[in-house]
């Protein structure tokens, strides 16, 4: 008997670690299901709590810097390209007909754009987080000054005689006028919204600047985005040009003779039920043509066709002879040739009623669409060598240049820009994010209403219980992996939820992600998405005496008649830092006729000043008519007391809040605060 005293000893030991196994395997499978909101999802707890890892050495292990290219430029000669690293804050110098890096050149935060001095000896590249533009000493590599404008430059031009470069600043809403020869700022210029890209006319008399986001329309409205054309002898805005149901206007190119503007768009259809997809009709993406001449039309014609969709196009290049056009689409990894001659003979030969019926005709694009040609992940910018028998086009998601020959529409390789080999889980994700093979007919990409990760000014009918209800402002992806829940009504308690089961029933119209797409998406939008800085409002984050008073506003306590303040309806109590927001539910009174009664999860505020219109169904296209329009019983905080001035405070003071990172301390002592008031 005493010998069977170990074996029941163990015995029991290995009862109790079963049963324990059971229990905690039991428990792991209700927490992944909880998270996920499927039963099907394998349990790998690394997937969430190893690959979202941001500040420790996991996180080292885990994570990798890429070259991400994004735009380029090409040399007279055509013996160098040029490079933009976006995500390695590098220019990468390209020896074509060797198909290799020579050096990577050390520039500011996520550049956007390089351009070459008419002599060809020096580069400028624009730093769109640093808020400047580095000139670059080309035979030394080295920076050789720094040229400041605007907030937020991206695209650029030179004037023809070099003299003047002409800076897009995206943040700020304007471009730059840059003497080259002094180096200064001689004028700022008022253009559209969000603006990225310019191109100047052959003659130099002209600038022509596209936007990506409407300008405010009226609430429930089609989109309306301006094209801004600057003449350059007036150093004034000669003309706005305003595209109707069109957006994401990504860049514009001119034709050699100066006969035509092109530019990449998207006409979305954000006004009819979501479920609409299903049918074609959700997304399309096309071409704005302007015809420089008098009583020129303004035209868009889609390069997509009745069973496919090119998504999110991008960038636009026109051969030297002018006789094709070249388009990126980053979202199906194709480039759309177009026969512009073909184009011109249709424009002759149409009506001005044809040309509108045309720009909702999918099968129009087989007149002028004569190729398409495959390229590697997420192409992004293009150029032609000067011969135009080339086309190099930046394919940012796999780290490397693709090479095509513009005769045969074939490639003829590719050049590798010595990025990182390891596809880590993020960088999975961003793949996943930018394409859009998920959905029906590929007509758009996670990326299409979420441009740069943020959102794209839209408001959607995402069709529920009764079509026509629950309008949805599409919130940003930025730095939400510590904010759950999701979605307006607070339905998704998880990223997984948002972006897995709920995106594939409502939105994509097709199967869900498989798991190990969603595992990576999240990772990314958890880890790869910080906000830019906050350039136009609090570049130094130091705020200004107008954001100061505003921020005693927004922590106050009482009101001007010397009345408490309920707690609950503190401007802090729901958007405490560093998110300022609380992660709760609320009713803040401005739920229309149309929508089923709910509360709203209380959205953050960090960078909320670029991000009109506003309130859940984007009926306040801007911050003061939140409270000036829409808070007429002082359900979304006590405001009717205040003065002109100090609403204009407050709102100054919410334009200045930037990325949650920089209110680690004010959170601390906010949670100090409160502490001591639940005391007493």
């Amino acid at each position: 008997m005493i010998r069977l005293k170990p074996i029941l000893i163990f015995g029991s030991i290995g009862i109790v670690v079963a049963v324990g196994l059971i229990i905690g395997q039991r428990a792991a499978r209700a927490h992944v299901n909880y998270m996920t909101a499927v039963d099907d999802h394998p349990i790998t707890c690394w997937t969430c709590h190893i690959y979202t890892q941001q500040d420790n050495i996991l996180a080292k292990i885990q994570h990798k810097t890429y070259v991400s290219p994004y735009n380029l430029e090409i040399s007279g000669d055509g013996s160098r390209l040029y490079v933009v690293g976006q995500e390695s804050n590098e220019l990468v110098v390209v020896d074509p007909d060797a198909g290799r890096v020579l050096e990577k050149i050390e520039v500011g935060e996520r550049p956007h754009t390089v351009l070459l001095s008419k002599d060809g000896l020096s580069a400028y590249v624009s730093n769109q987080w640093a808020d400047n533009i580095y000139m670059i000493d080309l035979k030394d590599s080295r920076i050789s000054d720094t040229l400041v404008g605007g907030t937020g430059p991206a695209g650029m031009v030179i004037s023809p005689d070099g003299k003047q470069l002409y800076s897009v600043n995206s943040y700020s809403n304007n471009i730059s006028i840059i003497d080259l020869e002094t180096q200064e700022e001689r004028r700022r210029l008022k253009v559209g919204n969000n603006p990225v890209s310019a191109a100047i006319t052959p003659d130099g008399s002209e600038v022509y600047v596209s936007s990506r986001r409407s300008i405010p329309v009226e609430h429930m409205t089609s989109p309306l985005t301006e094209m801004t054309v600057a003449g350059t002898k007036q150093q004034r805005i000669t003309a706005r040009k305003r595209w109707k149901d069109a957006y994401i206007m990504e860049n514009v190119a001119i034709t050699p003779s100066g006969d035509m503007v092109l530019s990449t768009l998207i006409r979305p259809k954000n006004l009819i039920p979501a479920v609409q997809i299903e049918r074609g009709w959700m997304m399309t993406h096309g071409i704005g043509i302007i015809e420089r001449k008098e009583n020129g039309r303004m035209v868009q014609l889609l390069l997509d066709e009745p069973n496919a969709y090119y998504a999110d196009p991008f960038d636009i290049v026109i051969s030297p002879d002018g006789k094709r056009a070249y388009v990126s689409h980053g979202a199906v990894d194709m480039i759309s040739v177009i026969d512009l001659d073909e184009i011109r003979t249709l424009l002759n030969e149409s009506s001005d009623e044809q040309l509108e019926t045309y720009a909702n005709h999918l099968g129009i694009s087989s007149r002028y669409v004569i190729g398409r040609i495959h390229t590697g992940s997420n192409p992004k910018g293009m150029v032609l060598s000067p011969d135009g028998n080339t086309l190099y086009v930046a394919e940012r998601l796999d780290d490397q240049i693709g090479v095509f020959n513009t005769g045969s529409l074939l490639a003829e390789g590719s050049i590798d820009l010595k990025g990182p080999k390891r596809i880590t889980p993020v960088r999975h994700g961003r793949q996943v994010l930018n394409n859009a093979g998920h959905t029906f007919q590929n007509q758009y990409a996670c990326y299409t209403c979420h441009p740069d990760v943020h959102e794209d000014g839209l408001v959607y009918n995402m069709a529920g219980t009764d079509m026509g209800r629950n309008l949805a402002n599409v919130q940003t992806l930025r730095d939400i992996g510590k904010i759950p829940p999701y979605k307006w009504n607070g339905k998704n308690q998880t990223i997984y939820k948002q972006d897995g089961m709920r995106f594939s029933t409502i939105l994509t119209r097709t199967e869900a992600f498989s798991h190990k797409e969603l595992d990576a998406l999240v990772a990314y939008i958890v880890v790869g998405n910080p906000n830019p800085p906050n350039l136009r409002f609090n570049p130094h984050n130091e705020l200004t005496a107008a954001q100061e008073r505003g921020k005693e506003i927004f922590y106050r306590d009482f009101d001007n008649y010397g009345n408490e303040i309920p707690v609950e309806n503190r401007c802090y109590t729901c958007h405490p830092p560093p998110y300022f927001t609380n992660l709760q539910m609320t009713d803040v009174g401005t739920l229309a006729d149309s929508d089923d009664p709910m509360k709203f999860d209380v959205p953050q505020l960090n960078n909320v000043y670029e991000s009109a219109p506003y309130l859940h169904d984007g009926k306040a296209p801007t911050l003061e008519e939140i409270w000036t329009k829409f808070n007429d019983h002082d359900e979304h905080g006590v405001a009717n007391d205040m003065l002109k001035n100090e609403l204009n405070d407050l709102v100054e003071y919410l334009k200045s809040i930037g990325d949650a990172e920089n209110y680690m301390d004010e959170a601390e002592v906010y949670e100090a605060s409160v502490s001591k008031k639940n005391k007493k």
